[in-house]
């Protein structure tokens, strides 16, 4: 196989902020695997979630790295590469698993939920993003999203800086708009709540009660993911006999090893590409998920179409989808994932089945 990389920047029209800081902009990677006239394509990037972080530049060096030892390989079979691949960061092997994943598709000519039998009308509607920030924005923000699309699931971001004071003053906020849209179309509205970290135990105890009374259906990692897998899960173990809201895992969840350390202590996991390494082991937690009956939600960075188009394959699988950076884009160079209402539907091309604009000759 023949590989290479190109970066390309993804500019976000509205920039997001939650408990770690705010994102306007970032660079990302293509990735190409080209064999027998076929070209697969993935797409990765750094990311940072407080107690791990991977820079671009640097997943750049790890592919380049192993690029001359995958050039004297085949594309399939897939499981004589994945020594190659467990050597690398999550990030670098996502780009590379989903570029593989796309060429093995393309050269069955199917697209890959189909290839796994997955059914595209078990999809639900995706939620969209609302960033940290004063309510009179943070509301407008809500505005323009509904100007979008007709968003029926609203995750909210807290676990802000402030403090629990705004937390609450924005909860709040946030709930009577999305009562007052319900009343005035009919239609039922579902808010989320994500702390991305930003609670001390005791503050996600205090919330708990006001995040109940308000109708959020989940709470997303409350507390900070920890380095030491012990402690990260004495944590949510802590904290779930005082929550009544479904309990879900993000940062603290990364691969199948941390769903299933975590599975006694909470209801529902978050599965995101560059966290797992790529779509083989998303693969597996979701399967994982529905056999411990655990909930999967299917999340992302700030990702161009081309990831969050190959995590789309997914959706049959998901009860909470949250793929929606792309639609928060001003130069998303990729086509192929599709939106009907708020509700994503997997890309019908074969392979991964998006395509990218001005990348490649």
């Amino acid at each position: 196989m023949r590989c290479s990389l190109r970066n390309f920047p993804l500019t976000k029209a509205v920039p997001l902020a939650i408990s770690r800081g705010t994102t306007a902009a970032v660079e990302h990677l293509l990735v190409v695997v080209e064999q027998d006239g076929i070209r697969g394509i993935g797409e990765t990037g750094g990311l940072e979630t407080g107690h791990r972080c991977y820079e671009t530049p640097a997943i750049a060096a790890e592919l380049e790295a192993v690029f001359p030892l995958l050039e004297a390989r085949s594309c399939e079979p897939r499981q004589a590469l994945e020594p190659l691949l467990a050597r690398l960061s999550p990030p670098a092997r996502c780009g590379l698993d989903l570029a593989l994943h796309d060429w093995w598709g393309q050269r069955l000519g199917a697209p890959l939920w189909q290839l796994w039998g997955l059914d595209p009308a078990a999809c639900v509607p995706t939620s969209v993003t609302l960033g940290l920030g004063q309510i009179p924005a943070v509301l407008a923000r809500l505005e323009l999203w509904w100007q979008q699309l007709p968003a029926t699931r609203i995750k909210l971001k807290l676990g802000s800086p402030e403090g629990l004071e705004h937390d609450l003053a924005l909860l709040r906020a946030v709930a009577q708009a999305l009562e007052a849209r319900s009343e005035a179309t009919g239609t039922a509205i579902e808010l989320q709540v994500d702390a991305n970290g930003g609670w001390s135990l005791a503050g996600a105890r205090s919330m708990v009660e006001p995040l109940a009374a308000h109708g959020v259906v989940l709470l997303e990692q409350p507390l900070a993911p920890l380095a030491d897998a012990e402690a990260d899960t004495a944590g949510f173990a802590a904290l779930a006999p005082d929550c009544p809201l479904p309990l879900v895992a993000d940062e603290s969840c990364w691969n199948l090893a941390d769903l299933v350390r975590l599975a006694p202590h909470v209801d529902g996991i978050n599965i995101k590409l560059l966290k797992s390494g790529g779509l083989s082991e998303a693969l597996v937690m979701a399967r994982a998920a529905q056999g411990l009956d655990l909930a999967v939600m299917l999340g992302c960075y700030s990702d161009g179409s081309l990831l969050n188009g190959a995590a789309a394959h997914l959706l049959p699988l998901v009860r909470w989808p949250d793929l929606d950076s792309h639609l928060n884009l001003v130069d998303d160079p990729f086509v192929g994932l599709e939106c009907q209402g708020d509700r994503l539907q997997p890309p019908t091309g074969v392979g991964l089945g998006i395509g990218p604009q001005g990348l490649l000759p």
